[in-house]
């Protein structure tokens, strides 16, 4: 059974920096969908952790990593 009416989710704006329920901007300045406004506040540090983790999988996929 389908939705008809699914929840649009949760934005970060990074233009803004404000969050939005649903896409009410250019979808270019968006972060997201993410399931509650309080996960979408986080999406600067969510990102940052993303990064870190896939920064560190290339160390150690090169071989180079020292941690």
């Amino acid at each position: 059974m389908s939705d008809d009416n699914p929840d649009p989710g949760w934005y970060y704006n990074t233009r803004t920096g404000q969050v939005e329920h649903g896409t009410l901007s250019r979808r270019v300045d968006l972060l997201g969908p993410y399931p509650d406004r309080a996960t979408a506040e986080r999406a600067l540090e969510i990102a940052h952790e993303r990064t870190a983790a896939a920064d560190s999988a290339d160390r150690r996929f090169r071989g180079d990593d020292d941690e």
